[in-house]
């Protein structure tokens, strides 16, 4: 059976990070592996003195868990949500 799916009627997968900024210790790898470029490292500090990673834009995070994959201290926690899409009325 073939059945046709309107990227209307799908859900877009989207994405958040969480980071523990205070186990953070800005080695800035999540920054490089984000295909958006997504994360950044920011201009604050934690208690023991490094720049953390921070996300820039939650809305075009697709919660692909590159970011996650590559922290060597697992500070980044990564969640998926589906939303429906704002286009399906016609």
């Amino acid at each position: 059976m073939n059945r046709l799916y309107s990227i209307n009627n799908m859900g877009i997968q989207k994405g958040a990070i969480v980071v523990d900024t205070e186990r953070c210790k800005g080695c800035g790898l999540c920054t490089v592996v984000c295909r958006h470029r997504l994360v950044r490292m920011s201009q604050h500090v934690n208690h023991k003195g490094y720049n953390y990673a921070e996300q820039v834009d939650a809305d075009l995070c697709n919660g692909c868990t590159a970011c996650a994959v590559a922290c060597p201290d697992g500070c980044i926690s990564v969640y998926r949500t589906k939303s429906q899409s704002q286009t399906s009325e016609q």
